[in-house]
């Protein structure tokens, strides 16, 4: 017998409170746990985030759909991976998950403001926005070239009064804002212009990973808008021969290269913290060492681009496995906002915020766990560092407000079928 409409949404918001209670309560007893372990380094800002994150997450899974209409299983998941970098950091390095506290609050921040701006802005006609957007988004990637400092090979970064911000993080939005705009419109041209400045930009700052990025979204958007899989197979051998190019250009993607192929081989200096990710990941198992426990301080850069192995250290390779399924989860979850979309610009939109969030998740963990070479990108609303993790929420936002938009668009239809029924219906009435 099939259940009631109205009494299966309500068994469906009874489960999804229960399942947010339990990802609360989850969060509040590990944040709780770390804090109080030792005793005599109790300190106030240490038990502020004991409570700060998880009401942040109370106010993101029950109080805020309740005014804003937001995908509620897509809220869900973001905040659980937020949070749980926030716990990963703050177990391993108060200050550090204090920080990232601070950037998932100005993150949920800019979610709301790029949710906002898709539903009301683009659907009103500010289509004229999108060049403002990319002429900022230019300004932001040459920034580096002037003022920039390098890091681990690449010169992505800037320093504004004490804050490192990498500008390659935020001009992933304009570039999926300038391409959805230009392929919905068929216009090859502007897209391809763009993102050839920005390659070779990218590519002056040695930041091969924002260009694989960049790249392979921007290929996934033209597949879906095109179809075509003569130019797709072009693209794609012209990114062998960029690779091949950078290869050959660049020391630092030559040792990349040669640790994937064996980091036993040069242990004690360029393959250190690859072998000790995977011994990390090994000594984990399927359950975990415990919560702040481990030794992850052994990785030079585990709260970036090895965070992953921390989570597996930590919580086990069952528990790492939830976490990719959660991604694949959200991927599916964009793939459906996309199909529903209501114009071909809003479906591009969202098919290119997910196609960004999942080849940057696909790429650093394949990185970690020797898949394929490392590329210095991080891992999507985990990873320390509050570019990331704003450009991300951001990326997120837009998703948001093309869902909104695809609902507005349907209830403006459903009110217009009604009132064509009534017309219709008094119509007959008067004869």
């Amino acid at each position: 017998m099939e259940m009631n409409p109205n009494k299966k949404k309500h068994h469906l918001e009874g489960a999804s409170k229960r399942l947010n209670a339990a990802i609360i309560l989850f969060f509040f007893t590990g944040f709780l746990l770390v804090a109080v372990k030792p005793v005599a380094d109790w300190t106030l800002h240490r038990l502020i985030i004991v409570v700060a994150v998880p009401a942040t997450l109370h106010i993101n899974l029950n109080i805020l759909p309740k005014y804003i209409q937001v995908d509620r299983l897509m809220v869900a998941i973001v905040n659980f991976l937020c949070a749980l970098g926030v716990l990963i950091l703050y177990s391993t390095n108060v200050d550090r998950g204090v920080t990232q506290a601070v950037f998932y609050g100005i993150g949920t921040m800019f979610m709301l403001f790029c949710s906002i701006f898709v539903r009301r802005l683009f659907s009103a006609g500010w289509s004229w926005i999108v060049l403002p957007i990319s002429i900022l988004s230019l300004i932001l990637l040459v920034a580096p070239i002037i003022f920039g400092t390098e890091i681990n090979g690449a010169k992505n970064w800037i320093h504004i009064s004490g804050v490192s911000v990498q500008p390659s993080e935020f001009v992933k939005i304009g570039l999926i804002v300038l391409s959805a705009y230009s392929m919905s419109r068929y216009n090859k041209m502007l897209w391809i212009c763009f993102l050839g400045i920005s390659m070779a930009v990218l590519m002056l700052q040695k930041d091969l990973g924002a260009v694989l990025l960049y790249f392979a979204t921007t290929m996934i958007m033209f597949y879906t808008a095109n179809g075509s899989l003569r130019i797709i197979a072009g693209s794609m051998l012209a990114g062998i021969g960029a690779a091949v190019f950078a290869y050959n250009r660049f020391a630092h993607i030559k040792k990349r290269v040669a640790i994937w192929q064996n980091p036993w081989a040069d242990y004690e200096n360029a393959g250190y913290q690859l072998v000790q990710s995977l011994v990390a990941i090994a000594s984990g198992g399927l359950l975990g060492v415990g919560l702040g426990l481990g030794n992850p301080s052994v990785i030079p850069i585990y709260y970036t681009d090895f965070i992953f192995s921390v989570i597996a250290e930590q919580f086990g390779i069952l528990f790492s496995a939830l976490v990719l399924a959660l991604y694949a989860l959200l991927a599916l979850r964009g793939s459906f906002i996309a199909r529903s979309a209501q114009t071909r610009f809003h479906a591009l939109l969202a098919i290119g915020c997910t196609s960004m969030i999942c080849v940057q998740t696909f790429v650093i963990i394949g990185g970690v766990i020797k898949l394929i070479p490392l590329t210095g990108v991080t891992m999507p609303f985990v990873s320390y560092g509050g570019s990331s993790l704003v450009a991300s929420m951001g990326l997120i936002g837009i998703l948001q407000g093309v869902a909104g938009y695809n609902r507005d668009k349907l209830n403006r239809d459903a009110q217009m079928t009604l009132l064509d029924q009534q017309y219709q219906n008094n119509t007959q009435i008067i004869q």
